[in-house]
Order: C-alpha cells, then sequence, then structure tokens
C-alpha cells in the first residue's frame, strides 16, 4: 500500500499542532493489523518534520472468541510486553497508530508517567482525515465543554424516542477531546471533537432506547428497529425489542459470559461541526473504524465495557452514537434534541455580504 502526498500534508499538518520538534524522539507504534497507508503516512510526516522516528510493530493478538472482534475500546497489542514499553516510556512523543489506540489501555498510565505524548491516529481511510482537519474554534468549544461536564454533579438525558438516563457525576474522570496533544503526558484522538465522562462506579441508572438512525459503532451499522436497554446501578440489565436489532445485540453481548460486558463506559455529546452521521454506508465496514460517528455535532454517545475509573475491563465495547436527545447538566441543557446549545453551539456563518 502507498501514501498520498495529500494525506502527507494532512499529517504533518497535524503533527505540527502537536508540536513534535525535530529534537524529539518519534516511535510510531502499530501492529500487524494497522492499516499500511496510515502508518506509512504517519512514519513519513514526522520524518519530513525532522524528528528522530523509529517504528514498534507488534504483533496483533489471537481473537480467543467466541465472536468475532470489532471493537473492545483499545488496542490490545502491547500485551505488557515490558521492552515496547521501555521504548515507548524512553519516547517524547507516540504516533499511535494501532488499530483501536492506546486510550483506556492498561499500559497507557504507564507510557503517559513517563512524561510521552500520544497522538492517536485511528484506523479510518485517509480521506477521513482529509475532511476533518483541526477546527481552532471546535477546539475552544470543546475545552468550555469540558469546564462544564466537569463541574456538574448530574447529567440526565431525555429523547421523544423513550431515553431518560441519569448519571451522576462525582468522582467522574472527564475529558475533552480535541485532536492536539497538550503537553507532556497527554494523549489525543483524530479526529477531535468529543466531550466525556467515565463514570464512577454505581453513577448510570435509567433507559436508553436507540431509535432507526442511532448508529452502532461496533457493528458499523444504523439502528433500523428500536432497542430498548433498562440500565440499573450502571449495568444493563434489559435488552429488548420487537425487531431484529435488540434481538442480534443481546446474542453478541452475551456471547462473552461476562458482567462487566453490559456494564456503562463512557458517556457524553459530539462536538465536530465537519464530522458525519450520514456517512456509514459510503464505506465498507473495514475501511473505518466510526471515530467520525462519535464525534459528529450534537449526538449523545452511551458508551458499554471497559471502563478504568470504575475498575471494570472486558473485551466487549459498544459505543452508541445517537440522534435527537437532549443532555442536560445540572438542569441546563447542553444539547437540545440533537443541537448543541450556547456557549457549545458554533456562532452562525455571517449573511451574504457580510452584512448582519
Amino acid at each position: 500500500m502507498s501514501t498520498e502526498w495529500r494525506w502527507l500534508q494532512r499529517f504533518a499538518t497535524q503533527l505540527t499542532l502537536c508540536e513534535l520538534a525535530p529534537s524529539e524522539l518519534c516511535v510510531v507504534l502499530s501492529e500487524s493489523a494497522s492499516r499500511p497507508e496510515i502508518v506509512s503516512t504517519a512514519l513519513l510526516a514526522a520524518q519530513s518534520l525532522g524528528a528522530e522516528v523509529f517504528q514498534v510493530v507488534m504483533p496483533t493478538p489471537p481473537n480467543p472468541g467466541p465472536v468475532p472482534l470489532r471493537s473492545t475500546g483499545t488496542s490490545l497489542a502491547l500485551q505488557g510486553n515490558p521492552a515496547s514499553l521501555a521504548a515507548l516510556c524512553r519516547a517524547d512523543f507516540i504516533v499511535d497508530c494501532t488499530v483501536e489506540g492506546l486510550l483506556h489501555s492498561r499500559e497507557l498510565k504507564e507510557i503517559l508517567g513517563s512524561g510521552t505524548r500520544i497522538l492517536m491516529i485511528s484506523n479510518e481511510h485517509p480521506e477521513v482525515f482529509e475532511r476533518l482537519p483541526h477546527d481552532e474554534k471546535m477546539a475552544a468549544r470543546v475545552q468550555v465543554g469540558h469546564d462544564m461536564i466537569s463541574a456538574a454533579s448530574t447529567m440526565r438525558v431525555t429523547s421523544a424516542a423513550g431515553t431518560d438516563l441519569t448519571v451522576h457525576l462525582d468522582g467522574s474522570f472527564t475529558a475533552g477531546s480535541t485532536g492536539v496533544t497538550s503537553g507532556p503526558g497527554s494523549i489525543a484522538h483524530w479526529p477531535g471533537g468529543l466531550v466525556l465522562a467515565f463514570p464512577a462506579r454505581n453513577s448510570v441508572n435509567g433507559t436508553i432506547v436507540l431509535a432507526p438512525g442511532d448508529l452502532n459503532c461496533t457493528f458499523k451499522t444504523y439502528v433500523r428497529t428500536p432497542i430498548r436497554l433498562t440500565i440499573v446501578d450502571d449495568y444493563v440489565v434489559d435488552v429488548s425489542g420487537d425487531g431484529f436489532d435488540a434481538r442480534q445485540l443481546a446474542s453478541y453481548m452475551s456471547a462473552f459470559g461476562d458482567r462487566d460486558a453490559y456494564a456503562s463506559s463512557h458517556l457524553g455529546w459530539g462536538m465536530n461541526p465537519a464530522a458525519r452521521w450520514d456517512y456509514f454506508d459510503l464505506y465498507d465496514k473495514s475501511q473505518h473504524n466510526a471515530v467520525e460517528a462519535r464525534a459528529f455535532e450534537g449526538n449523545f454517545m452511551y458508551s458499554t465495557g471497559a471502563n478504568e475509573t470504575a475498575e471494570r475491563f472486558t473485551r466487549c465495547h459498544f459505543d452508541l452514537p445517537m440522534l435527537d436527545c437532549t443532555v442536560e447538566l445540572d438542569g441546563v441543557a447542553v444539547v437540545r434534541e440533537g443541537r448543541l446549545q450556547a456557549p457549545l453551539a458554533p456562532e452562525p456563518p455571517a449573511p451574504a455580504g457580510g452584512v448582519r
């Protein structure tokens, strides 16, 4: 597989925003299942900036079954390998090209603790990065959103489809993804544009109703028939619905034989105005990793699976971005029926001719 000059330019721009300098030691981390054009483009982009670059390539671990794994929520490639960890901790900067990225990995704390900063470049078709360049205005709004969720005690999510979920945020780990690292010991994923919380134990209760048009990032499909998830003290205790979708989801989750497969992972909303929800049918499933779907503006995303804050780890993971939800923090709407509210909403474009 080869790279393209236009991709190389985009990657180099993103690395420049992360302040990758010629004096720095940079590792391009990948695994045997990584997308080759992403790895080669990242390597050449880092070299073009003059950094001292080398590669760490891990074998993708075998899948022990019983079902295909298309989303674990984190890369499992490092497997605690001490030599690889030593190399990563020695680097100033890591371009993370593993299939799912190091975010939420068991090794992440040690790597960030060494002062290394990490840019995760998702396993997407490179065209996605052409369409989603860094947006400084979005980054500023993400920071405002992160400040708001960090200060809040309660998140409530409702929808006309029947969602009514309450999340107690005390003790949560919160994050705002902009797509750019923020200094030593930081991690970012590209494309960015997501504000989220990893709640502490026994903090999530209520009902999620996935409606037609909502997205399942693990299956990389749109929901076609409604799915009702009943959540008690973080755990999905019932999956119901009259159509095929509920039956398929329930069957897949049950296959792991793991209670934590049903646990709440992270929750938040998307803020990237360039990201789209309507693109799934335009790529083959093998061509993308659905990060764009997680970031599109105004979505509410409910996720199941691993949650380090609650000390839960599992290979079963679902990210479920939802349309048309209302998200309130301590009673104040930050998203209303799928639209960002002030101060998080982008400024409307000026009328033609520049007259306001």
